[in-house]
């Protein structure tokens, strides 16, 4: 099923961790959120099995975690493939006894999607971040949800941009898909919160951290006649705190959010654009 990294579970600090004996699958493991969050998992001792499609970044973060103290598994999944989906989940399943965390971190290249005019944008360039966020975000809950409900317990996670719930232009269909991710996460809630199921989503700004972001700042520097590192000021100014959000200040949300002390947060979004948003 998987290549797997342990390390010396001696290691570790002898205080109760938040995610102590959890199994966590993470999609887009091998990316800036997903390895980040995958790593915060681990630190707090959970079992991680880490899926994506570039089998290179999979093991690099799973070496990372193992040097840290931590254990992890790869596989390579295709989160769009329910069949792939719901065959590594099984097998997860069939090693540990059950899966109490699920966390999809995809992402898609912004290139030919973002910095075009919805007037000039091609139907399909449009459409192709709603259909794949919300399949693979249907795909990976729905197979979790199968096996989380009978147990009656499990957290189902995503994680959006501000464009999500700020109206901005020219991000095409990506605003449309990350709204319709939290529009999921709702309905994921209404219906499995009686089981035990909880699904929350994390909302954060664009983290200049990540590649994507330099890439995606780039492209809306270039459609507005302006250098990256102007359009790059302009957006922090937005905040209330004059900076945007932080991998490790969403890693460390994701881990609370994960763990039973965030047991009565269900159908909701955690808010940390910096006040880019207020609720």
């Amino acid at each position: 099923m998987s290549r797997r990294t342990y390390a010396g579970l001696n290691n570790r600090k002898e205080k109760k961790m938040l995610l102590e004996g959890k199994n966590v699958v993470i999609y887009g493991a091998g990316g800036a959120v997903g390895g980040a969050v995958a790593r915060g998992f681990a630190r707090e001792g959970a079992r991680v099995f880490l899926t994506g499609r570039d089998s290179g970044a999979l093991d690099a973060a799973a070496k990372e975690i193992a040097a840290a103290g931590g254990v992890a598994e790869t596989a390579v999944v295709d989160a769009v493939d329910e069949r792939a989906v719901a065959g590594h989940l099984e097998a997860v399943v069939a090693a540990t006894g059950g899966i109490d965390v699920s966390f999809n971190a995809i992402g898609i290249s912004p290139r030919g999607l973002q910095g075009i005019p919805l007037a000039e944008l091609p139907v399909e360039n449009f459409l192709l971040p709603i259909t794949t966020y919300t399949r693979a975000h249907f795909v990976t809950a729905k197979s979790a949800a199968r096996h989380m409900i009978p147990r009656g317990s499990g957290v189902i996670m995503m994680h959006t941009p501000e464009p999500a719930r700020a109206s901005m232009p020219l991000v095409g269909g990506m605003s449309v898909g990350w709204a319709a991710m939290e529009a999921l996460n709702r309905a994921l809630s209404a219906e499995w919160g009686r089981h035990g199921v909880r699904s929350v989503c994390l909302r954060t700004t664009g983290m200049v951290e990540t590649p994507v972001i330099d890439v995606v700042y780039g492209l809306h520097a270039d459609a507005l006649g302006i250098t990256r590192d102007q359009f790059t000021a302009a957006a922090i100014d937005l905040t209330h705190r004059k900076r945007p959000t932080t991998l490790a200040e969403l890693t460390a949300v994701a881990v609370f959010l994960a763990s039973d002390h965030a047991s009565a947060m269900t159908g909701t979004v955690a808010n940390l654009t910096g006040g880019l948003i207020v609720d």
